[in-house]
């Protein structure tokens, strides 16, 4: 079925839904925790706790996504939805849940970031899936990179304002409103495109469903399960590898460089570099082994926090923020890539799956800082200890990719599937 909305229109709908879910519903909180904690409403541990509240949210959005299937197949009474209502829903929900951070008390906001993250999550996923999906069909499936510079424009536009916030000595909680209002804006700009969609929430029909069953026993016989855990692993490292730098970057550049005027610069340069990564990722071309360019994204991350540490200053934080954002979305375009030739039939519910797995590798990322931080004698040992700790994962992660390759060849196009 072809659809009537331009590969490029598809695209960039994409994006800005990624840039409200992610750049806005969750990495809001790493531009706006040194507003906090200058205003004394939060300190390091409880921040630490503070971001693993979303970062569970968003573990959870992603298993929602990947048992639905098995939901509608047991309770077949449950309306059609389709990914574009979810993606719909979602964004509105992250508007409400971002101004209300500037509303609620203290006790709240565990409950605020963990259900922003649910709504990142389940975003992430169906948008990825829709658009992804779409661009096939199309035979454009490169253009996909484009929908994943979304986060990063998020996290430029968030940087940006977040820096103006603090020359102009506003509180956390006029950022907080500011970046929810943000996140309505954008989603009405791209509100009309969000419709039409084949891709729905239902029990497929019988024939559709022994073809779709044929595919994917064809799919096992060729990619065992070892295989599929072997990539969901990989991915979940990556989450863990970078979600320190990325949840604390502005806390540890103005820690090493106090008097520092480019202090602010340094995590819009991460989204420039997420922006750059996705884009670049859109000028290779379909077919060859992805696996290896997970494995070039995930040193090009080690890399980068390893120059922070070795050289924590100007030169070091902005190269450093430069190298760990290119491969960050770049990371989950391939690797969405690598479950829609693993397991064609379902792709939606194995995205739902790495998701999950990349979220829980988020989730330990912040309480690790939090446990280390009582045993330190200052910030900057616990910080140093937990970004080596998080290259090393890195490292792990693009030597499985590594053994992936000699010991599961590609021996067909990633998209053949779709064709």
């Amino acid at each position: 079925m072809k659809s009537s909305v331009s590969p490029w229109t598809i695209a960039l709908t994409g994006m800005v839904s990624l840039a409200v879910a992610m750049g806005i519903g969750r990495f809001a909180f790493t531009p706006l925790l040194p507003m906090m904690l200058n205003d004394g409403v939060i300190d390091l541990p409880a921040a630490s706790w503070l971001a693993s509240a979303n970062y569970v949210g968003y573990l959870v959005g992603a298993l929602l996504c990947m048992l639905q299937p098995w939901v509608w197949a047991r309770f077949p009474r449950l309306p059609s939805l389709a990914f574009t209502q979810l993606v719909r829903g979602g964004l509105l929900a992250t508007g409400v849940l971002t101004v209300a951070m500037a509303w609620a008390d203290m006790p709240a906001w565990p409950l605020l970031r963990f259900l922003a993250g649910v709504t990142s999550g389940v975003v992430f996923v169906y948008t990825s899936g829709w658009c992804l999906s779409q661009l096939a069909r199309l035979g454009f499936p490169t253009m996909g990179g484009v929908i994943y510079m979304g986060p990063g424009a998020g996290i430029v536009l968030s940087g940006l304002s977040a820096s103006g916030m603090v020359a102009w000595h506003w509180a956390a909680t006029t950022g907080w409103l500011m970046f929810g209002l943000l996140a309505f804006v954008l989603t009405a700009l791209i509100w009309r495109y969000l419709s039409g969609s084949d891709e729905r929430l239902l029990p497929l029909p019988p024939r559709l469903k022994k073809d779709a069953a044929l595919t994917q026993d064809t799919a096992h016989m060729v990619h065992g399960p070892l295989e599929m855990a072997l990539l969901t692993l990989a991915y979940g490292i990556s989450g863990f590898g970078y979600i320190i730098t990325a949840t604390f970057l502005p806390v540890i550049a103005r820690a090493a460089l106090p008097s520092s005027h480019w202090l602010d610069l340094f995590w819009p340069l991460f989204g420039v570099g997420v922006m750059t990564g996705a884009w670049l990722a859109t000028r290779i071309r379909p077919g060859g082994d992805l696996r290896w360019l997970l494995i070039g994204g995930y040193l090009i991350q080690a890399l980068g926090i390893g120059i922070s540490l070795w050289s924590p200053s100007l030169l070091g934080f902005a190269l450093g923020s430069l190298m760990l954002g290119v491969p960050f979305t770049a990371i989950s375009f391939f690797a969405m890539q690598e479950v829609r030739r693993l397991r064609p039939a379902t792709p939606a519910s194995f995205m739902g799956l790495l998701t999950a797995m990349f979220g829980m590798g988020q989730t330990i990322g912040p309480p690790l800082v939090a446990v280390l931080m009582h045993g330190a004698r200052s910030p900057d040992e616990t910080f140093t200890l937990s970004l080596q700790i998080g290259a090393t994962s890195l490292l792990l992660g693009a030597a499985i990719f590594g053994w992936m390759v000699q010991v599961y060849p590609v021996k067909r196009p990633p998209l053949m599937a779709d064709r």
